[in-house]
């Protein structure tokens, strides 16, 4: 039946043209954003999880941070007790020289003032290994604790290593001297009991650094698994979503044309009257 109230091709066609734009304009999106999840309405349960994933992306650049903040302060610590060490090593030699009864006062005393130099330059080293506010080994820190995952819970702990002179690890008074054979004999003990504490107390520090360094770079391989993670669940594939768009934009010229053809339609209706 020929009607002109009716055009069910018309409205046939009409509807395929409009299915075929949606998913053109789907597939333009996917195009532009390379995304073929971009939004919730895309799909809901998809977009919630990469959501979720993208949060502890961004809380491990957090954790990561903190690991480099803390390495970077162990690190400090550890340079600076390596040159302690070095300093006492010098230390022990004059100390050692010194104690030679052969000496004169005045060759004595030329020792003294090499080791009082060493001895204070000790010091100006502990007083100044300090990177982001934390001095790690001058007594005024507990400890230094960084991030050790998303939820902020644990953590992972380098404990302070007082190297002051007259402390536990480096024994050697701030005053000490080698003004005579006698004290400059002390003082070789004195001197080799603090390079042992100090090769303990660089051992754990170094262990506390190579802790630092393995969990960062586990953190880096975990964010950069979860990123692939993401990638797989709301990545389009521009391959396929190229071909697709050239096949829609076809099928959108001819849904055009058999819509022209469904509107000429009705126009047979006039040939009954002529």
């Amino acid at each position: 039946m020929t009607s002109v109230n009716t055009n069910y091709g018309a409205m046939v066609a009409l509807q395929q043209l409009n299915q075929t734009s949606m998913e053109l304009q789907t597939t333009q999106s996917r195009i532009n954003t390379g995304l073929e999840v971009s939004s919730a309405r895309d799909n809901g349960a998809i977009f919630a999880i990469a959501q979720g994933m993208r949060s502890d992306v961004a809380s491990y650049g957090v954790v990561q941070q903190s690991l480099d903040r803390t390495a970077s302060t162990v690190d400090t610590a550890v340079a600076a007790g390596e040159a302690i060490s070095d300093l006492l090593v010098e230390m022990k030699e004059k100390a050692l020289a010194a104690s030679d009864d052969s000496l004169t006062a005045t060759q004595r005393a030329a020792y003294n003032e090499d080791f009082v130099a060493l001895r204070d330059q000790i010091g100006t080293i502990v007083s100044n290994a300090e990177f982001n506010g934390v001095n790690l080994i001058n007594g005024t820190t507990n400890d230094v604790t960084a991030l050790a995952n998303t939820a902020g819970s644990g953590g992972i702990v380098v404990t302070d290593e007082d190297m002051s002179l007259g402390g536990a690890i480096v024994t050697v008074a701030a005053a000490g001297v080698l003004d005579t054979a006698a004290n400059a004999a002390t003082m070789i003990g004195t001197v080799s009991t603090s390079l042992a504490n100090l090769n303990q107390a660089l051992a754990r520090l170094g262990t506390g650094s190579k802790a630092l360094e393995v969990h960062s770079n586990f953190v880096s391989k975990l964010s950069d698994a979860m990123e692939k993670g993401i990638g797989n669940l709301v990545d389009a594939d521009m391959a396929k979503e190229s071909a697709k768009l050239q096949s829609l934009q076809t099928k959108q010229q001819l849904g055009v044309q058999a819509l022209s053809i469904a509107n000429q339609s009705t126009g047979i209706a006039l040939s009954f009257f002529r």
